[in-house]
């Protein structure tokens, strides 16, 4: 049933599904308070006015909701043809260097959308990419994710040590691997670290992987916005890190959350601020300013 509604709901308008997306955003900040005060208190925290940015941010979380049908539905040509790319000069810095590539995506705009981009684009021809994400708990959610997401070429590696292996295989034959940088990961896969003022549990994979493998690490994010034609579509931003990582897990965690920092500031609306991102994993030790 899921599988036939979200097949159904990719054959609407892209600007039509972000139009009823925004109203379930809307609808949902209004009426669930701790949805609400989540991203009040994650936007406080950043600096950002929560009374100005809050019901933005969650119009732009339901358009992320109901823009995925679209990219997990749409064919190749369709979805190419809405991508514009901000700054390809980043872009071909990292594919001329000649490494692999380590690409952080944030829960930031249609984040779905970047590993699409890389299958569909002269990427695929240099390098495939594999993704790191987390298994659904329910089987049929997670056909359905996993077609969606590689649908168009992308690989995925599963967010354990079966899959840190699987992304280190992948980088030594050349390929692209992507990674959420932003993600909680689980208990002893991660350092605290400072985000936005506040410690966040942040993983240590990125360096780990990029000592390893010499890959060249950078931050891709797609922002939802309008084409020069006015048709809805899709911005890749690449921003490279502001120095290499080097390895070691409390200095790198710090330094990927600063660049995000930077990256986020592209669209600020459009990053994810109800996700729990300063929650403490299970077995984790407690963050620095909760110690004893």
């Amino acid at each position: 049933m899921l599988a036939f509604l979200i097949k159904l709901l990719s054959l609407l308008p892209l600007a039509v599904l972000r139009a009823a997306g925004g109203a379930l955003g809307t609808l949902a900040y209004r009426v669930a308070p701790k949805y609400r005060n989540r991203i009040r208190e994650h936007l406080a925290q950043a600096g950002y006015d929560p009374d100005a940015l809050g019901p933005a941010a969650a119009r732009e979380a339901g358009k992320q909701a109901l823009e995925l049908p679209w990219a997990w539905g749409r064919s190749a040509e369709q979805i190419r043809a809405r991508i514009e790319v901000a700054n390809s000069e980043v872009e071909q810095a990292a594919l001329a260097a000649g490494r692999p590539v380590i690409c952080l995506t944030p829960h930031f705009g249609c984040f779905e959308m970047a590993s699409h981009y890389c299958a569909l684009t002269h990427w695929r021809g240099a390098r495939s990419i594999t993704v790191m994400y987390r298994i659904p708990r329910q089987d049929y959610v997670h056909d359905i994710v996993r077609n969606g997401r590689t649908r168009l070429g992308a690989q995925l590696a599963t967010a354990d040590l079966r899959g840190v292996r699987t992304l280190l295989r992948a980088l030594k034959r050349g390929d692209a691997v992507g990674i959420l940088p932003d993600q909680v990961p689980g208990e002893g896969e991660g350092v605290w670290a400072p985000f936005f003022g506040r410690p966040a549990y942040t993983m240590t994979l990125p360096g780990k992987l990029g000592a390893a493998s010499g890959a060249t690490v950078l931050f891709i994010v797609v922002e939802r916005a309008r084409l020069a034609d006015g048709r809805a579509g899709f911005r890749v931003h690449f921003a490279p890190l502001s120095a290499p990582l080097t390895g070691d897990g409390a200095r790198d965690a710090a330094q990927v959350n600063a660049d995000l920092e930077r990256v986020i500031r592209i669209a600020p609306a459009q990053y994810l601020w109800s996700y729990n991102r300063y929650k403490r994993p299970a077995g984790a030790p407690p963050p620095p300013e909760a110690a004893p």
